[in-house]
């Protein structure tokens, strides 16, 4: 494999990329999934980037050593990434997001998100609608935070739906900071407006349940609370996701964490056209 770049920890081999296939591309901009170790570490030292650097959270002392965000999952993950080749020639990850099937998870060490919640009710869905996918790391570069990266992300991972079988998306957003009463509004909003049926309702495990139903409807500015919440959030919503019971403080990465799960069937219609539909899935570019 190619050793990794000693110029931008973000940068990867445009002769490595020019020889595996990408899944679509726009303009100086590509998606594909990883194929090399180098490709994983561009993708980890972009994670750094914005988790630590922008974000604030705490690196351990190999993620500081290294200025890479690292840990066991990236090893059995498929790496979603999109690529700026640029105009002098040195292609960069530019966003990410890492994927995790159910039947990779199964033969290793389950999914990223069971540590905070109970999936129980996602593996007797999935038994009857395709396996689940967990998406995850997901960030894009401050310059990049524009509707082209964003929407080749999203078909990159529609694709992956596609060649995969995949009846479930699921998987962590989060608020900034660890105090979930700042947030009181939105994770007001979200608990009432958009709940996940029981059949899909995954629950923070008990030592970890942060309430999320902090404020009686009507009390607060439920389009406000819209609103305020991050992009991310909002643009799962757009697709059909619904929320899990209870919020996840994860200090380490300073955030507060909400459970989102999105039945691919359900996704709406105006996006199934835009991401799922048969042109979008075989466009050449």
């Amino acid at each position: 494999m190619p050793a990794l770049s000693n110029l931008c920890p973000t940068s990867v081999c445009a002769e490595h990329l020019a020889k595996s296939p990408h899944i679509h591309r726009q303009g100086a901009l590509d998606v594909r999934l990883a194929t090399s170790e180098a490709e994983i570490a561009a993708a980890q030292a972009l994670r750094y980037r914005i988790f630590y650097e922008e974000m604030g959270a705490t690196p351990t002392a190999d993620a500081l050593r290294a200025g890479r965000d690292v840990d066991p999952y990236d090893m059995i993950c498929d790496h979603l990434l999109v690529i700026d080749h640029g105009a002098d020639g040195t292609p960069q990850v530019v966003g990410t997001y890492r994927l995790l099937r159910q039947l990779v998870a199964s033969m290793h060490h389950g999914f990223y998100s069971a540590g905070e919640y109970d999936l129980s009710p996602l593996f007797g869905a999935a038994a009857s609608g395709g396996q689940l996918l967990e998406l995850g790391r997901s960030c894009v570069a401050p310059e990049h935070r524009n509707s082209s990266t964003i929407t080749l992300l999203w078909r990159g991972i529609a694709s992956y739906l596609k060649a995969h079988k995949i009846g479930y998306l699921f998987g962590c957003a989060s608020l900034p900071g660890t105090d979930p009463h700042v947030h009181a509004a939105e994770l007001s909003f979200l608990y009432q407006e958009h709940l996940a049926p029981p059949s899909l309702r995954a629950r923070a495990l008990a030592e970890h349940h942060v309430p999320m139903n902090l404020l009686e409807p009507g009390s607060y500015d439920a389009r406000a609370a819209a609103r305020a919440l991050p992009p991310l959030i909002k643009g799962y919503l757009r697709v059909g996701a619904k929320v899990g019971d209870g919020a996840f403080v994860d200090r380490q990465f300073n955030t507060v964490d909400v459970f989102v799960v999105m039945p691919v069937e359900r996704i709406t219609s105006r996006y199934a056209d835009r991401f799922l539909g048969e042109g979008a899935a075989n466009d050449p570019a």
